[in-house]
């Protein structure tokens, strides 16, 4: 068993499409109408086509706004990326005008950051050792 595909709603999917390709990095993998206004839109890491997708979904679901709202007020991230280095990506991100809540912490051998994805969530970025 493996993890093949995994969401996180997003408030605009348009503006998360750009955020996630032209920021992070991301490659869009699938986009498909679904009904008037939604889209099964995905994106993959440009290192790793064929791995994991990452689902864009839309944030309409009551359900959605409450629990998403009481993670970022408790600056909990909704996901983690794996990148080479934290301190790297914090200041390619931050020159971009990313906006981060938590600036790179080392904790023991793990280095995390957290940043506000203008979505709706708060994404964490870590390096780990190999």
């Amino acid at each position: 068993m493996r993890i093949h595909l995994t969401s996180i709603f997003v408030d605009d999917q348009a503006k998360a499409l750009k955020f996630y390709t032209e920021v992070l990095g991301f490659v869009k993998k699938h986009d498909v109408p679904v009904g008037e206004q939604d889209r099964w839109l995905t994106v993959v890491s440009s290192d790793e086509p064929g791995g994991t997708e990452l689902l864009l979904e839309p944030a309409g679901h009551p359900a959605v706004k409450p629990y998403r709202d009481a993670l970022v007020e408790d600056g909990i991230p909704l996901a983690q990326f794996a990148v080479d280095d934290v301190h790297a990506e914090y200041e390619r991100m931050s020159a971009l005008g990313v906006r981060f809540t938590q600036e790179p912490l080392e904790m023991g051998p793990v280095t995390t950051a957290v940043f506000d994805d203008t979505c709706g969530n708060l994404i964490q970025i870590s390096t780990q050792p190999q």
